[in-house]
């Protein structure tokens, strides 16, 4: 029904998690994308820097707008020159999830105004009308207090009568080596047939092992906190400014452990903030414990979110060595091939640009699944593995 190319649009493209997995692929063409590269709720545009990395992967400069703000008619003169028969084949739109995400205490009261852009997301499907639309986004986002934004979106995409699966997934089954829930939609429109990623992996598993942080880093060179490795600038995690931070994480064990073991420590007092022995004394530590916490070996990794720039954010140290876990080892963690591109004017800002992204290893089993859908044969299970991950061939298993 749509000539090849088929042409891909990307809304909200971040550092291009969801594109890659179609761009690597020669029956897509990206045709455009779009982020106003906001680093921190309260931040300014242009900030995150995401689009220089999504250029450096992708060869093609996202739009610098706020999708509250941008018409589709805008953004279809600007595309228009590069759609074949004036027709775009998918839409990709993956908006802020910080206004579903449970771990955020508001989010259970207080209706975040980014929250309608998914709404808004009616308004670029009406102008182009896709074949296929997809999001991934937080799991609350189709389960959550505020999740009728999704039913007022799929409400209406099914009047226009596109087909719809809604689910979600913990992405480690699929290979990722990260303990990652997300809600992925599909609406696919006209005489095309619905299909799902559990569909595309009927029959097949992956080997548990191939999702562990060993399998994923442990192959990496040790590196100090601030210090690079002289053939990956990107191995590198930031220096500790508080000797209290070093002292504390030295302290801990190795493998998982978290501040919450130092609670008998001889010097825990010293090693402890003031808020961490408030909760062992109230002994409720509830999910602080991840606070300052290794990974496990042989465990996937804790979920990474864009605040992963430090281990007082979570579980993001490295499970032996006294650091952060580097920036290329949080990229393999996160599904990205292990020469991509991640650019910024600070480190932080690069963590916050994996942390945002959609997995690559992921996004290519999704752009495999839209081959299927569109030409109604199904890939190979070989080929729906992305190449440069750690994932390997060997790692599939017959079920």
């Amino acid at each position: 029904m749509h000539g090849k190319p088929w042409t891909v649009i990307d809304l909200f493209s971040g550092v291009g998690g969801m594109s890659y997995g179609f761009h690597v692929l020669p029956n897509f063409k990206i045709v455009g994308a779009v982020d106003a590269q906001i680093a921190k709720p309260s931040g300014n545009r242009g900030a995150l820097q995401c689009n220089r990395s999504y250029q450096a992967n992708m060869g093609l400069e996202p739009i610098d707008a706020d999708l509250f703000q941008l018409k589709p008619v805008e953004l279809r003169n600007i595309v228009k020159s590069h759609l074949i028969e004036d027709r775009l084949t998918i839409l990709i739109s993956c908006p802020p999830c910080t206004g579903f995400s449970r771990v955020i205490p508001n989010n259970h009261s207080v209706d975040d105004p980014r929250n309608s852009l998914v709404t808004r997301n009616l308004l670029f499907v009406e102008e182009f009308q896709p074949a296929i639309f997809l999001m991934e986004n937080a799991r609350e986002l189709i389960k959550g207090k505020f999740s009728c934004y999704y039913e007022r979106l799929r409400d209406k995409l099914t009047q226009w009568g596109y087909k719809i699966h809604e689910k979600i997934h913990f992405f480690n089954h699929y290979g990722l080596p990260q303990k990652r829930e997300r809600a992925l939609i599909l609406a696919v429109k006209d005489k095309l047939c619905l299909r799902t990623l559990s569909d595309l992996w009927e029959g097949y598993s992956i080997q548990k092992e191939a999702t562990y942080v060993r399998r994923a880093i442990s192959v990496l060179p040790p590196v100090y906190a601030g210090q690079s490795d002289s053939r990956d600038p990107l191995h590198i995690a930031p220096k500790f400014t508080r000797n209290q931070s070093i002292q504390r994480l030295q302290s801990i064990p190795h493998n998982g452990g978290s501040w919450a073991d130092l609670k008998d420590h001889p010097n825990a007092k010293n090693l402890l903030t003031p808020a961490m022995l408030r909760y062992i004394a109230k002994g409720d530590l509830g999910s602080h414990p991840d606070v300052y916490g290794r990974l496990w070996w042989d465990k996937p990794a804790a979920t990474i979110k864009r605040e992963c720039a430090h281990i007082g954010n979570g579980r993001y140290a490295h499970p032996e060595q006294d650091r952060l876990c580097t920036i290329r080892e949080m990229s393999i963690l996160q599904g990205f091939p292990q020469h991509y591109k991640l650019i910024a004017s600070s480190r932080a800002n690069i963590y916050r640009q994996i942390g945002d992204a959609v997995p690559p290893l992921i996004s290519y089993q999704i752009a495999r699944l839209c081959e299927w859908i569109l030409t109604n044969k199904k890939p190979s299970i070989e080929s729906v593995i992305l190449p440069n991950t750690h994932l390997r061939l060997e790692d599939l298993t017959k079920v």
